[in-house]
């Protein structure tokens, strides 16, 4: 039972942590062009 004393700040110190880390990828633009990183493996390298 002691363990649950552990387990239950450390589940939400890291949920927390993960969505502070979204949210700062969103505000970064990070998500912005889903499509184009799938398409740049197709296109030819300009040399």
């Amino acid at each position: 039972m002691t363990i649950v004393y552990f387990l239950v700040p450390a589940a939400l110190l890291l949920g927390f942590g993960f969505v502070v880390a979204f949210v700062w990828n969103v505000r970064r633009g990070q998500y912005d062009d889903l499509e184009t990183p799938a398409h740049r493996i197709l296109m030819d390298d300009e040399r």
